[in-house]
């Protein structure tokens, strides 16, 4: 299931209760091709979540999508998805590769900070994500990057992820700085026409197309 040098948008789901809604807007970026999905949801208690989590597990079963849990180590392995996605405070990497095993997808938020990649690359982490590059209405405070830690961050053996404020106008200089994966939310989920908001990023990856 898991491609080996993965390529493409990484969408992030948005704070909502509304799950048959969520499933079936992903529904729509699903069938117009995003590589990873991780649910990330800070609205929901923990009974909800991973009833939301779930439910999103199987969607992206059938299309043969790696789904990954934002935080949350445990509930990852409870409902069995495909990897975890750890923050500052999330959790022990050395940790969640233990629990999760050798092929889950663990990926590290490192912010500005390549030697924080680096420790991350050391204790287990499968991907790297690096942000925030442009303004982002979801973490407008968040810590800024910029293209050259991507280029930095080339001698790092992992996918590298850019975050923050990522359009199909501005994606492509990532890319070529050496992104490996956008990952977006809002952009997608809050668009008019959610499959075309994910078509438009397949130009900043014009080698996958």
């Amino acid at each position: 299931m898991h491609a080996l040098t993965p390529r493409g948008l990484y969408l992030l789901t948005p704070d909502t209760a509304d799950t048959p809604r969520l499933l079936a807007e992903t529904r729509q970026a699903l069938d117009a091709g995003i590589t990873w999905l991780q649910h990330r949801n800070k609205c929901l208690d923990g009974a909800g979540r991973e009833a939301q989590a779930s439910a999103l597990l199987a969607l992206c079963r059938e299309y043969r999508v790696p789904l990954i849990i934002n935080d949350d180590m445990h509930l990852a392995a409870r409902i069995g998805a495909d990897g975890v996605h750890l923050g500052e405070g999330d959790g022990d990497l050395r940790a969640a590769r233990e629990l999760l095993g050798p092929r889950a997808l663990i990926g590290a938020s490192c912010y500005d900070d390549i030697e924080r990649a680096r420790h991350a690359v050391q204790a287990g982490a499968s991907h790297v994500a690096f942000g925030a590059f442009f303004p982002s209405p979801t973490k407008p405070a968040a810590r800024r990057a910029t293209p050259a830690l991507l280029r930095e961050a080339a001698v790092l053996p992992v996918p590298k992820v850019a975050i923050g404020g990522i359009t199909p106008d501005n994606g492509g200089l990532l890319t070529a700085a050496g992104a490996d994966l956008l990952a977006v939310i809002s952009s997608v989920y809050a668009a008019p026409d959610i499959g075309a908001a994910v078509r438009a990023y397949h130009s900043c990856f014009p080698d996958t197309t």
